[in-house]
């Protein structure tokens, strides 16, 4: 049942809230567009604050002079701790704010409405009914990276394949879609809007689905274009699939290529740039011979059409679970001195990439962890790995390459990454961007599985894969006009959660509970606190009454999550928003 929590504080609330400008449209599309200005320099109204993904906030009420004072404001527990078949699923997504309401979701993608306007306490004002199956045997992995906020609805994608939208005032169901209709499909990030779209991308490539990012009407949910991440025989890219030579032609229907973190909008070229995910098998390159086009990309669509205007692929026949899922920043920036509109990208594969978003053209890449040993380097030209070949169905990159004869792999960075689909952020202001991630390494095998027992909506892996040593981690600062490190800090425990930027600070969490400021010039620790949840969520701010808060959500660390840490394995799941602000 869909629970309210109604009083009279809070309905006096919501009537001075909707008396205030723009408020009772909603989050209209203007006020999507202006989400980076002043006027809305107090609300967090999109999961990357901006279209751009900078994840930057010009709030700095709270800087590196005071925020030795800043303290637990209040917190708010969540639901959300019932167990798939995987464990219990993770808080992995971004608060939304408006005018003093946040909007946050659970592992299982269940809306809240928070009132969080006098600073002191979060009320929650109702749950949205999903509907959710929260079957404890289903075989998904739990989580959900946030919600969107259209008009006078808050929406989500549910990892059963559905979209929601729920009244923003009173929680009601308004329209309830189901998109992913094959075995499998389902979704972990949060949408995106634009315009009157609603943007979407399948989440579970893994699970041996084949990727997809869909556009729906934000009125009613309905579908308006699809453009599949991995080519059906005969369209542009099918050409990298080189089943017939597996035996198995229909290797394609199972290759992966989710689109699993939120892309980024241009809207003076109305262009939508995703990452996308491994192709499946991961460790398995056999099953499916050729580049895998389009997976390990970033995918430059026509947001009105979906029409592939142009990708980049980073990894071409990928074995080692490089995803490039993660956030696509889009920055204007001096490259050489000229102008140039750059997309650039924290890869999981352990370099930073800066590519012109006009084109998708190479412009320059730097190693940013501090082992890479699956290649020697990128060719300047094509921005490449020097050991591609593209006459080859199989690549062998430096490290050495799986295969089914028994060979095993020892490749760096870990699967993991380098930044993996934790948020990355960037400081228009000093041209500096920030990711925070993984330092590790693991070995690779194969294991080989017939076509015909491969099962569509069940995990394909192809393989396994163990870790060499413990996993620690690392935030780095990039200068993207250079593709030049500024600075580097290392990190005791894996960053899984990500990165917030304001004009002095970089905030993240870590997974043995800790949250930290960072100076934004020299990566050092200006302030940091344990509250014991498992930080695998970024961190946002907003302001309300004039006054800076810093908000995160922490949950469930997870088995097998610690990474070697073993000091970590005994903590336990809460789901918790946290909110901090000065004295």
């Amino acid at each position: 049942m869909k629970f309210k929590h109604w009083t009279a504080g809070v309905a006096a609330v919501s009537v001075a809230a909707l008396a205030t400008s723009g408020f009772a449209q909603g989050v209209t599309p203007d006020r999507l567009l202006a989400a980076g200005s002043e006027a809305e320099a107090g609300n967090w109204l999109m999961v990357h604050k901006t279209y751009d993904s900078n994840r930057f906030s010009p709030l700095n009420e709270i800087n590196a002079s005071n925020v030795a004072g800043l303290r637990l404001a209040f917190a708010v527990p969540l639901g959300g701790l019932e167990p798939s078949a995987f464990g219990i699923g993770y808080m992995e997504g971004t608060p939304l704010v408006d005018n003093g309401f946040m909007y946050v979701s659970d592992p299982w993608g269940t809306p809240y409405k928070v009132d969080v306007s006098n600073g002191k306490q979060g009320k929650i004002v109702w749950i949205c009914d999903t509907g959710i199956d929260k079957d404890p045997s289903r075989g998904i992995l739990l989580a959900s990276r946030g919600l969107a906020l259209s008009g006078n609805l808050v929406i989500n994608a549910l990892n059963d394949g559905r979209v929601i939208a729920c009244d923003s005032e009173t929680g009601d169901v308004v329209w309830d879609q189901q998109i992913g209709t094959e075995p499998g499909e389902g979704f972990t990030s949060a949408p995106l809007v634009v315009g009157d779209k609603i943007l979407v991308g399948q989440s579970y490539g893994d699970w041996a689905t084949r990727g997809w990012i869909a556009a729906l009407s934000a009125e009613t949910g309905e579908e308006v274009w699809r453009f599949f991440t991995i080519p059906e025989p005969g369209q542009p890219g099918s050409e990298t699939w080189k089943c017939d030579e597996a035996g198995n032609p229909d290797c394609w229907k199972t290759g992966g290529g989710a689109a699993w973190v939120t892309g980024s909008y241009d809207p003076e070229s109305n262009t939508t740039y995703w990452g996308t995910g491994n192709p499946v098998p991961m460790f398995d390159p056999e099953f499916r011979p050729g580049d895998n086009l389009f997976t390990n990309s970033s995918v430059a669509l026509d947001a009105d059409s979906g029409e592939l205007k142009w990708h980049f692929q980073y990894t071409p026949g990928d074995y080692m679970d490089y995803d490039e899922v993660g956030v696509q920043l889009l920055v204007d920036t001096k490259v050489g001195g000229e102008d140039r509109k750059v997309l650039a990208h924290f890869g999981r594969n352990g370099l930073f990439y800066t590519l012109d978003r006009t084109n998708g053209a190479y412009i320059n890449s730097g190693q940013y962890v501090d082992k890479v040993n699956w290649t020697t380097g990128i060719d300047p030209k094509t921005g490449k790995p020097l050991e591609y070949d593209p006459t080859k169905s199989l690549q062998t990159y430096a490290a050495g390459a799986v295969n089914r004869a028994g060979a095993t792999v020892e490749s760096c960075p870990h699967i993991t990454g380098g930044v993996n689909y934790y948020p990355t952020a960037y400081n228009p202001v000093t041209g500096i961007a920030y990711g925070a991630g993984v330092e590790a390494c693991n070995e690779l095998a194969t294991k080989e599985v017939a076509a015909a027992d491969v099962v569509p909506g069940a995990i394909f892996l192809g393989g396994t894969y163990t870790l060499t040593g413990k996993q620690t981690g690392s935030i780095s600062a990039i200068d993207v006009a250079t593709g030049k490190s500024i600075a580097k800090g290392a990190t005791t425990y894996p960053n899984n959660s990500g990165t917030l930027v304001t004009p002095d600070l970089v905030w993240t969490g870590a997974i043995d509970g800790s949250f930290t400021a960072y100076d934004a010039k020299t990566l050092a620790p200006v302030w940091s606190t344990n509250v014991g949840t498992a930080f695998r969520a970024p961190p946002m701010t907003y302001s309300v009454g004039g006054k800076q808060y810093i908000a995160i959500a922490g949950g469930n660390l997870g088995a097998g999550n610690a990474g070697g840490n073993t000091e970590l394995e005994s903590m336990q799941a809460a789901n918790m928003i946290w909110v901090f602000a000065l004295d």
